[in-house]
């Protein structure tokens, strides 16, 4: 999708038309990222803040008034966003300047109207602006229809791709546990029923899978779940003889897509007629004189065109019971994950050795392994040349051949020099760059595997790292392992862990503007809560348990110049400690991925023996672990990469 910088400022003229002519006339529209599931990552016709804006990017808010165009977004994008935004928008940094409620309730006129599609706003994001606009007594209004779309007049068409059921071989659970123990957590806090609106929690609970959505392998579905019966509201042209089957098994019925609406209205006045189940025909109906007759949100990810159908009185706000029991991983969902990191971790490798003998033959590189002096360019004779684009393409090839592999878990971050300190970047083949063995070069990567999703950073240069790449990969380094290595007691939240990776880089007045770590679905979204690692006040809401995944990744970005990061996914666990104060119990980390750090990016000066040791069992385990899956040639490159290294002076 790729608009261009008039056609956009034309857009943006049609779109002020249609707010002007509204009735009652709209004073500011707010363009959320988000569908209607408040998806992290969305279909190519719901990018409607990327249309309008030109931002590609996969977190930010646009804010449209009559005269001014500004766009929020967080530290992973400042410097992509600047690159991207015409003249014509102003980039609000998120964290650094006033949140979009408060520019609003500051800068527009007392009773302005502002403009929402309320099928892609949460509650709790409406619920905190329309505090923010009481000040002024201004007013968030529904829209019935979404104004982007009237100014898109190529908006993608809706794709009827088919559901998948994901076989228990895979998840590890049958639905019929999942809903058993869904029913029991609605009876614990007294509701009869959850409306649940984020794709990856209906999938998971449901076992299903699609292809809805690029790199995330789900399907544009909600559920509902009474104590008697169970929706999946779905486009039914994406549904096969298969999956009606195994839903008419678990008792569930299928409807369109578009009933979830008025059904949610229908379970609001205690009307939602469900399916036949043992011979009786199951209403859902208040209970009378209980208190039993609570519906559930999780107002994080519920849409306000869905809560405004149910009484206020009878909604229970809660996070999603679904969450947790996705996040802590069953055992075999854990095995799964380690066998797809394995075979990930192959690719990788295979990866950098074809890429460490292109670097060499066609740009006279010194190499992966040697810090001789610059780079002799050869002659392209060959007409060779290695992009951004067509080296991860290889990349993708080498993940291609493995086994239950599905596609990319996000778009590959391969970046080459000052592109590597844009912290998402995302190359495009016509503009991206070449590479260049005198700079660093940064590859942020992951797959779709049926047993598992996948997510590895390794940063590494073809020539000669200058000392002070040296010293910030070092620090980079130093903190991931700070965080492999952590022990810590039972409760503790990825807000209190987040400090350990960025010691080292605060030691030499150093940081970076991203999060530590992020939960990684299985088969399912890259990005996963409800748990994190970061210095963002939402890390300290949920403890980390034994059996959830989260990634370990630091690093630093000097713009204009290169970025470094390295990441891993780790499993939670317990941890074998020799007290166990207050009963507590202790957790540690298992790293699942394996894939070499560049020994010669390293400075071993400024690492500690416990340092040197980690690296080197690391890199002994690399080897036996992933010998299997590689030829002779790749076997002997690997094992050139994980030579021990000692301490220097």
């Amino acid at each position: 999708m790729t608009t261009s910088a008039a056609a956009r400022d034309q857009h943006l003229d049609e779109l002020r038309a249609l707010m002007a002519a509204h009735s009652p006339p709209i004073h500011a529209l707010l363009v959320p990222s988000e569908d209607a599931h408040q998806s992290e990552y969305v279909s190519e016709r719901d990018k409607r803040r990327q249309f309008i804006s030109g931002f590609t990017g996969s977190a930010g808010l646009a804010l449209i008034t009559a005269k001014e165009a500004l766009l929020w977004t967080d530290g992973r994008y400042f410097l992509q966003a600047t690159q991207q935004l015409s003249d014509r928008w102003k980039l609000m940094r998120m964290g650094e300047d006033p949140p979009v409620e408060v520019w609003i309730a500051d800068n527009l006129l007392d009773g302005a109207v502002i403009g929402i599609d309320s099928w892609c706003i949460s509650v709790d994001c409406a619920q905190r602006y329309e505090q923010a606009f009481l000040k002024k007594n201004q007013m968030l209004l529904e829209l019935s229809s979404d104004l982007i779309d009237e100014v898109w007049k190529e908006r993608p068409p809706n794709d009827a791709l088919p559901v998948n059921v994901h076989p228990v071989e895979f998840t590890g659970r049958s639905v019929a546990e999942k809903i058993k123990e869904l029913r029991e957590k609605l009876q614990h806090e007294k509701a009869t029923a959850i409306v649940i609106t984020a794709l990856d929690e209906v999938a998971w609970l449901y076992n299903v899978r699609g292809d809805d959505v690029h790199y995330s392998p789900v399907v544009h579905s909600y559920a509902i779940v009474t104590l008697h019966n169970a929706f999946f509201y779905v486009d039914k042209r994406k549904v096969t003889n298969e999956v009606e089957n195994y839903m008419a098994g678990n008792g569930i019925d299928i409807r369109e897509y578009h009933m979830v609406q008025p059904d949610v209205s229908l379970l609001s006045s205690g009307q939602l007629q469900g399916s036949v189940v043992n011979g009786n025909l199951h209403v859902e109906k208040d209970i009378k004189g209980q208190e039993h007759s609570k519906i559930w949100i999780d107002s994080n990810s519920c849409c306000l065109a869905l809560y405004s159908k149910l009484k206020q009185d009878q909604v229970l706000m809660l996070q999603s019971p679904i969450a947790l029991p996705k996040a802590v991983k069953n055992p075999m969902e854990l095995d799964g994950l380690r066998k797809a990191h394995i075979r990930d971790g192959a690719a990788v490798v295979q990866y950098l050795a074809w890429l460490d003998n292109q670097m060499q033959e066609h740009y006279g590189a010194s190499g992966y392994f040697s810090e001789a002096n610059g780079s002799q360019k050869k002659e392209h004779l060959e007409k060779v040349k290695l992009t951004e684009v067509s080296v991860s393409d290889k990349l993708e090839g080498f993940r291609a051949e493995k086994e239950h592999f599905k596609s990319l878990s996000f778009p590959t971050i391969s970046s080459v020099g000052p592109n590597a300190a844009i912290i998402h970047y995302s190359p495009e083949a016509n503009t991206c760059a070449e590479l260049d063995a005198d700079k660093i070069y940064l590859c942020d990567s992951g797959a779709q595997y049926l047993d598992g999703t996948t997510d590895i950073t390794r940063t590494v240069h073809f020539g000669k790292p200058s000392e002070h790449e040296k010293s910030c990969y070092t620090a980079v380094l130093k903190g991931h392992i700070a965080l492999d290595a952590a022990v810590f007691p039972n409760g503790t939240t990825g807000h209190s862990l987040d400090i350990l990776a960025r010691t080292p880089l605060w030691k030499n007045g150093l940081d970076y503007r991203h999060g530590t770590g992020h939960g990684v679905g299985s088969y399912l979204n890259v990005h996963e809560g409800p748990h994190l690692i970061s210095f963002r006040p939402s890390a300290r809401n949920v403890p980390l348990q034994a059996s959830m995944t989260v990634t370990d990744e630091p690093g630093y970005y000097e713009d204009g110049n290169f970025g470094i990061r390295l990441e891993n996914v780790l499993i939670v666990k317990e941890a074998d400690t020799k007290f166990n104060f207050g009963a507590k119990g202790f957790l540690s980390f298992e790293h699942i991925t394996w894939a070499p750090y560049q020994t010669k990016l390293m400075n071993t000066a400024l690492m500690t023996p416990a340092e040197v040791e980690w690296v080197n069992l690391y890199h002994s385990d690399c080897r036996k672990i992933l010998a299997s899956y590689l030829n002779d040639e790749e076997k002997e490159w690997l094992r050139k990469a994980t030579e021990p290294i000692t301490m220097s002076s």
